[in-house]
């Protein structure tokens, strides 16, 4: 049986050997490119905080006094269904 791999005249894998790091290196694009629309982005500085962890942080900061943060937290800590249902 004659193949092509016995054939001493064999002069090399080819051009098409360059597919294979191609190929890894496609994959490797997808996992990072995945990664950052994903996993990384949770980390992200440009998500907005929570209203209490911005209380919180100018309470620190000293844009705020201690009673005015008790306040506003008790505030934001209520639920706002009872809110709605006390204004009714």
């Amino acid at each position: 049986m004659y193949t092509l791999l016995a054939d001493h005249d064999w002069n090399g894998p080819g051009p098409w050997i360059l597919l294979i790091p191609l190929f890894w290196l496609a994959v490797v694009f997808l996992v990072v490119l995945v990664l950052r629309r994903t996993v990384w982005r949770r980390g992200c500085t440009g998500r907005p905080d929570s209203p209490l962890s911005v209380l919180g942080r100018r309470y620190a900061e000293g844009d705020i006094d201690a009673d005015e943060y008790r306040a506003r937290r008790t505030v934001l800590a209520e639920d706002p269904r009872e809110r709605r249902g006390g204004a009714e």
